[in-house]
């Protein structure tokens, strides 16, 4: 291994353990250090990382287990089109022959490279995951692991250790996101969440030997929206010639009919630069490609981006008026923007990696 592929600097160990908090954004976590002693005890002052855009768990957690850019492995965002068959699909849930997770995601994973090297790769996660089409395409190359409790997957990962002489183990926790959307990252909820994994981390760590190291990191933080920053679109302006609206609520990706003339599609550029350039960044998919939103994009996943990109500044979400009965409103913690504290992950170290 090169320094270039080791750039945490992180020692040799025998076996590795990643613990994946979905949602745990580092501000969050600073903010609430008094609820969570023993994970902030690792905390130090450039214990962070940087995450991927967009700031959505389909892009970042493919990007962690592939180490590629979302415009290479091919997962763009919440929800992405799909240009052979022209729907636009929810990249955590939707998968469909398609959305083959073989072909879809385009990169080989973390766990694949581990098996071939001969060192057993393992993830562990809840039991409804188990077999969905994301699992399939990011954690391809691992054995799953069901557990449906916090404390249970921490007691899989152990086994995992004591079994194995070489390993590689990735350990994922959604239950903060969950209710970081339902209730808010503020909520009383999410702080006795975070209560239980500082818990959960800490009964594990202590069983962690010399030749052992653990990470704990996320994929994105959360920001909190009222309903009143709700901003819905869907006047004629703003939507003339849009035939797919796909991204996030916080980023989100026009599909532009392919007819369209130049002049039609500039219009329509302008019209969201007019009324939005105040309060998102507003660009082409050709300028947020140059500008390397995506990272290094390949070829065939040019065309799943959209054409143009709205990616909230302020604190707001967008909304399409068309659908008033959409769920997604109800969502209070938001993500998919580069908001810091969207941005900003928090990377602790334990076991043979604190050395």
């Amino acid at each position: 291994m090169t320094s270039e592929d080791n750039r945490l600097g992180l020692p040799a160990v025998s076996k590795a353990v990643v613990v994946l908090v979905d949602g745990l954004g580092a501000s969050a976590l600073r903010q609430r250090a008094g609820h969570a002693r023993f994970l902030t005890s690792r905390f130090f002052k450039k214990a962070t990382l940087v995450s991927g855009f967009p700031t959505t768990t389909a892009a970042a957690l493919t990007s962690l287990t592939t180490g590629a850019s979302p415009g290479q492995h091919g997962l763009v965002g919440y929800s992405a089109l799909i240009p052979a068959s022209q729907r636009v699909a929810n990249q955590l849930t939707g998968w469909a022959p398609d959305m083959e997770p073989s072909l879809w995601q385009r990169r080989s994973t973390v766990f694949e490279h581990a098996t071939a090297a001969g060192i057993d790769a393992t993830a562990v996660g809840p039991r409804r995951y188990e077999s969905s089409g994301f699992t399939h395409a990011v954690l391809r190359g691992a054995e799953y692991l069901a557990a449906d409790s916090i404390s249970d997957r921490f007691e899989a990962a152990r086994s995992v250790l004591d079994r194995d002489s070489r390993s590689i183990s990735y350990v994922y926790v959604p239950e903060l996101d969950m209710t970081a959307h339902a209730h808010g990252w503020q909520s009383d909820r999410w702080t006795h969440l975070l209560e239980e994994l500082d818990s959960a981390m800490q009964s594990f760590v202590r069983t962690v030997r010399a030749d052992e190291g653990v990470l704990l990191t996320a994929d994105h933080g959360v920001i909190d929206v009222p309903e009143t920053s709700h901003v819905l679109f869907g006047g004629d302006e703003h939507m003339a010639g849009v035939m797919h609206v796909a991204g996030d609520p916080r980023c989100l990706q026009l599909h532009l009919d392919p007819t369209l003339s130049a002049e039609a599609r500039q219009a329509v550029l302008d019209a969201w630069r007019e009324s939005e350039g105040e309060r998102a960044w507003v660009l082409t998919r050709h300028e947020a490609i140059e500008a390397g939103w995506f990272g290094a994009v390949d070829d065939a996943v040019v065309p799943r981006i959209g054409d143009i990109i709205v990616a909230a500044a302020k604190n707001i979400v967008y909304y399409d008026a068309r659908k008033p009965h959409d769920p997604s409103r109800r969502m209070v913690g938001q993500h998919g923007s580069w908001n810091s504290d969207e941005l900003m992950v928090p990377l602790l170290r334990f076991g043979a990696f604190e050395r």
